[in-house]
């Protein structure tokens, strides 16, 4: 099927976007990289009359880092920017790492790191590493700015607290006492697959003993979600093998996954069992940040 007549509207500043999506309401749609509405418009799964891009608007394509606030990766930014950059490469390779996970070398051309938020798919990769290192998302609206913690951006699939004008402009990565991060997923294939379920961890040990950890599970529930009991399994303790495999298990059972056609109930919280105890294994072992 060929894409639909639309009207394209190039905006110069981020007031103007967001004053043309509110004027076109629901008629219209964002366009970052185009790699999603493109072919969901191909697809007849959406039919938007206008598309409001976002590509003079550089300001949303960089990663910098700012002393007292932590990593900020714009919304435009592609995940092989994501994967190749040094200050990500320094501080949060597994953020580096989970973008390399996705799909393959020409959507990461092109995929945008704010295209796979505002998606809200609940395969996505980047969620859940991104929640583990305690990120948030930076909105700009027609009226006002706002800053939320990007657990709470997911409301369901396809679904976000994106207000009627709103754009997602920035994802920050703050600073913290993290010594190692992990994420990891099972797919059907070997490369480029979607996850079956995907675990991202965080972990802040000194001496043996956790003094905090965030266990998050992608695939596995409408959104991203928090193992909050696994967690508390971890936090405070001297780890151990008995432990972690102890917090895979709890993991499991906080899974909320659904039967479908790449995997059943029961063998997607068998894979969050180990995923987990793989992921804070590699996080508390290897130390990569």
């Amino acid at each position: 099927m060929i894409i639909p007549e639309f009207e394209y509207l190039s905006p110069q500043s981020l007031q103007e976007a967001c004053a043309l999506l509110v004027q076109y309401g629901n008629r219209a749609k964002v366009l970052a990289g185009g790699s999603d509405v493109l072919v969901k418009m191909k697809d007849g799964l959406i039919g938007p009359a206008y598309l409001v891009s976002l590509k003079n608007l550089d300001s949303l394509r960089s990663i910098r880092y700012e002393k007292g606030t932590g990593v900020i990766i714009g919304a435009r930014t592609t995940h092989n920017e994501v994967m190749n950059n040094n200050i990500l490469q320094e501080k949060y390779r597994s953020v580096c790492e989970a973008a390399h996970s996705m799909a393959a070398d020409q959507i990461r051309n092109i995929g945008t790191v704010g295209g796979n938020l505002v998606n809200a798919v609940p395969s996505a990769d980047l969620p859940p590493i991104l929640i583990a290192l305690d990120a948030q998302a930076r909105i700009v609206g027609p009226s006002r700015a706002r800053t939320i913690a990007l657990e709470e951006f997911f409301l369901g699939p396809g679904k976000t607290v994106l207000e009627d004008g709103e754009i997602l402009t920035e994802i920050v990565i703050p600073d913290q006492p993290t010594t190692g991060s992990n994420y990891i997923k099972f797919g059907l294939r070997r490369a480029g697959a979607l996850a079956v379920a995907g675990v991202a961890s965080s972990v802040a040990v000194r001496d043996g003993l956790c003094q905090d950890v965030r266990i998050v599970l992608g695939a596995v529930a409408p959104t991203p979600i928090r193992a909050h009991r696994a967690e508390n399994a971890l936090r405070s303790k001297k780890i151990s093998p008995e432990l972690i495999n102890e917090a895979g298990k709890i993991a499991a059972e906080e899974s909320k996954p659904i039967n479908d056609i790449r995997g059943s109930i029961e063998y997607r919280r068998n894979l969050v069992d180990v995923l987990t105890r793989r992921s804070l294994k590699a996080a508390i072992e290897k130390g990569h940040v």
